[in-house]
């Protein structure tokens, strides 16, 4: 009887403190043999040298909001929990399961996350960039979803529907959101591909051909949202400071959990970067209408 009530008062103290609790208790408890990985985890964070693409960064800090998604796991990096997690990953998909992040883990994640955004997996096919959709396909933003720093025009309209769905949402949501009104605007959407060559050229910043010969933001479907910003840094500032910054923030991981819901998935590197993916799994348009 003794041990019944005693059960009783630990599931109403759940119960009460909420399931914010709960989960903390959840992620502190120690698991038999995973505290060693926990360990390495935590330091690696700020620590790991390296340079997943292409540039120097230390630590993987800025990248824990996607694995924690791809885990199924709120639990800090660090903890016993987010190691036994990140080993039953590494199984799954044929790697050494020491629940210690690695470079060759990250790459798995990053492949994942790679072949989620279909325009990316056609460059891979080496199938030919697609043309721009025709002017009937795109709509105009209205004043209040531009942001200031670099001002854009138009979106894909059924991607403008689902982007305008997931703003109410987060601001629904995220009392961030809501309290800013600069959060989740827009500073690129469709780009026309002659301007922005012509544009990147002049900047001198082409990055490669990418930009110039075939962006995503060429079909109307990729969208950089203002998430934040280090003082003095631009929007899309890709040095580790700034990127770990918006990593960070209520609005990245909020788009991370739910972006989904409205068809949009992320490019790892940078995190205002998202793509919309059309319920036939692919980004080509709507058909014309008869």
């Amino acid at each position: 009887m003794r041990l019944f009530l005693l059960l009783i008062s630990a599931l109403a103290t759940v119960l009460v403190a909420g399931p914010a609790r709960a989960q903390a208790e959840f992620c502190d408890r120690q698991i038999e043999d995973w505290g060693g990985p926990a360990l390495a985890n935590g330091i690696s964070l700020h620590s790991l040298e390296w340079a997943p693409f292409g540039s120097a960064e230390w630590g993987w800090e800025t990248y824990v909001p996607l694995i924690q998604q791809e885990l199924g796991t709120g639990c800090a990096a660090s903890s016993p929990v987010f190691a036994r997690r990140l080993a039953d990953f590494q199984i799954a998909h044929q790697l050494p399961s020491t629940g210690v992040f690695d470079q060759a883990t990250f790459q798995t994640f990053r492949g994942l996350w790679q072949e989620r955004r279909p325009f990316i997996m056609a460059r891979v096919r080496d199938e030919p960039c697609p043309e721009p959709p025709p002017l009937y396909q795109l709509g105009y933003l209205v004043a209040e979803e531009e942001h200031a720093d670099r001002l854009t025009r138009l979106l894909r309209r059924d991607v403008l529907e689902a982007y305008r769905q997931m703003v109410a949402a987060a601001r629904a949501e995220v009392p961030e959101v809501a309290n800013d009104r600069e959060l989740l605007q827009i500073f690129s959407g469709f780009r026309d591909p002659e301007a922005d060559a012509a544009r990147c050229a002049a900047a001198g910043n082409c990055d490669g051909v990418r930009r110039a010969v075939c962006s995503p933001h060429r079909t109307g479907t990729a969208v950089d949202l203002y998430v934040g910003q280090v003082v003095g840094l631009g929007v899309d500032n890709t040095s580790p400071p700034s990127r770990l910054h918006m990593s960070r923030g209520a609005t990245y991981r909020w788009l991370v959990k739910n972006a989904g819901r409205f068809g949009f998935v992320p490019y790892a590197f940078e995190p205002w970067h998202w793509e919309w993916v059309s319920p036939t799994g692919g980004y080509a348009g709507p058909a014309p209408t008869p």
